[in-house]
């Protein structure tokens, strides 16, 4: 049986040529995700910056300075130096809940980032049921932290993770029926969806507007699930040395540093997503299409401006857990249950019940 040469090369072409596009398509999957990370890093740095210059502002003295143009690379000196520290492990604990705890903390919040739109095709998962998926996966970083101060066999770290267990139940829940009445406005749990919704009539069609209990208890929860003061009880340093971090050093401290601020920015951005009108603008976009002779915001423009929409809004609010960390004392463990349970919970049913009347008479 006679071989053609050209048949044999044209067969190591073709399989060359499937191996490279499986390679492209490989990339392509992980290329928004790579970025996703690389922007969720930026953001933290630049929340680390900021929390530190309007603190120093508030307290009337000069910021972080010397590391870069007005300081801002301190933060990425201060993880530097972290990542050198030595990496100490109790004698005593459990080695593997120890380890694993905060990498827990830290992965339950990156998911949650998935759902995030940045605009109507910007999104890593365009879930029929996003914003509980953001409530169920958040409800897992509780697990680590207690795992973590169980691990570490120290008095003060496990009761700095039950802290954090009893406190994410307790505001969980007001969290979500926040929540549900924001999807029964917009008929939909897709944050993609509640956003669009709030876009017919602009800065007026906001859902702050439409649900102010809501959004008020949205922030005080979101507050509390982000353990920022006055509800920072699970590592109140005059009780508990550091809670549930006090046994940690390097690069796993360093994780827990990183996992509080994660969570900080993932509620500012779903505030933004759920009460702010996300990468909408203020203006109607009947106004904006009748100005400018235009259909619709569209293109590398309006993805752009869609972006920077969304994060100045979502910068905008840190202001808010920023300037009450030294604004408000903290609020001991019976006041913090007390508010959870005898105030938010009601008062975030009944909002829910509320917006169950008001769309139940307007059919």
């Amino acid at each position: 049986m006679i071989i053609d040469i050209t048949e044999v090369q044209a067969i190591n072409s073709f399989s060359r040529l499937e191996s490279l596009k499986e390679i492209f398509e490989t990339i392509w999957m992980l290329l928004p995700i790579l970025i996703l990370i690389l922007g969720i890093t930026i953001g933290v740095l630049v929340i680390v910056w900021l929390e530190r210059e309007i603190s120093a502002g508030i307290q009337q003295r000069i910021g972080p300075e010397y590391a870069g143009p007005l300081g801002i690379l301190q933060a990425l000196a201060d993880g530097t130096k972290l990542l050198f520290k030595e990496n100490l492990i109790p004698s005593r604990g459990d080695t593997r809940l120890f380890s694993i705890g905060p990498s827990i903390a830290v992965i339950s919040i990156l998911i949650s980032y998935s759902v995030i739109p940045f605009g109507s095709r910007l999104v890593l998962a365009d879930l029929s049921i996003g914003v509980f998926l953001w409530i169920a996966i958040s409800s897992i970083a509780p697990v680590g932290l207690l795992m973590s101060g169980y691990g570490s066999n120290n008095k003060y770290s496990f009761l700095g993770g039950l802290r954090a267990a009893a406190q994410s139940i307790s505001y969980e829940i007001p969290l979500a029926l926040c929540v549900l009445s924001i999807s029964l406005l917009s008929n939909s749990l897709s944050t993609v969806d509640i956003v669009e919704a709030q876009a017919k009539y602009g800065f007026w069609g906001w859902n702050l507007w439409r649900q102010p209990i809501g959004f008020i208890v949205f922030i005080i929860s979101s507050l509390a699930e982000c353990e920022r003061l006055p509800f920072d009880l699970p590592e109140a340093e005059e009780e508990l040395v550091a809670g549930y971090q006090t046994e940690y050093s390097g690069i796993k401290f360093g994780l827990f540093y990183v996992a509080s601020y994660l969570n900080l920015l993932i509620s500012s951005l779903f505030v933004t997503v759920l009460y702010l009108g996300g990468w909408n603008f203020s203006i109607p976009y009947l106004i904006i299409s009748e100005f400018f002779e235009i259909n619709k915001v569209d293109g590398v423009f309006g993805t752009t401006l869609g972006i920077f929409i969304t994060l100045a809004k979502t910068f905008l609010f840190l202001f808010i857990p920023i300037a009450t960390r030294w604004t408000l004392p903290r609020l001991r463990m019976d006041q913090l249950l007390n508010l959870g349970w005898k105030f938010l919970l009601p008062i975030s049913l009944g909002n829910l019940l509320l917006t169950t009347s008001s769309q139940l008479l307007s059919l």
